[in-house]
């Protein structure tokens, strides 16, 4: 098989990669590109490790070719700080202790930032309900859900909403 040429705006910078046409997005995500902060956990979008967005939605980049990025809009963890300043979300994470081994830290803050990108104001059970497809064998989800609200309550303020 040949290799396919893709072009994509990963983390707001223009890609280009060759990807073999069953190839994953998590596989070149990881080892072509050596954005390695998207794990690979189950490989079968069970558990949420690899969690990117694509466009405005979150997607299992374990369940997604890497041809089907041509054209798209990504971001994975990497894209998530600005420079050595922290994201809120993952500074809230640190702070309340919301990771124990770090595993599935970048799904659950890729899957939190986007439902505070969409709903600046989440009740407890709308967080719990967006983060069901992110596990975690560690933490028990309190810590994590609430450094989620406490990071909306900040954003919020910030904002002056």
């Amino acid at each position: 098989m040949s290799k396919l040429h893709v072009t994509a705006l990963i983390n707001g910078d223009e890609v280009e990669f060759l990807c073999e046409p069953d190839q994953t997005l998590l596989s070149v995500l990881r080892d072509e590109l050596n954005l390695t902060g998207t794990k690979e956990g189950c490989g079968s979008g069970d558990c949420g490790a690899c969690s990117v967005t694509v466009g405005e939605r979150v997607f299992c980049s374990c369940l997604m070719l890497a041809v089907e990025a041509e054209g798209k809009e990504i971001r994975t963890i990497e894209g998530m700080a600005e420079g050595d300043k922290l994201h809120p979300l993952q500074q809230c994470f640190l702070e309340q202790a919301a990771l124990q081994c770090g595993f599935c830290t970048p799904g659950f803050l890729v899957a939190a930032k986007n439902l505070l990108d969409r709903n600046p104001d989440p009740t407890e059970s709308e967080v719990r309900y967006w983060l069901a497809g992110n596990l975690c064998r560690c933490t028990g989800y309190d810590k994590i859900v609430r450094a989620v609200l406490d990071t909306a309550k900040e954003i919020r303020q910030a904002d002056g909403s």
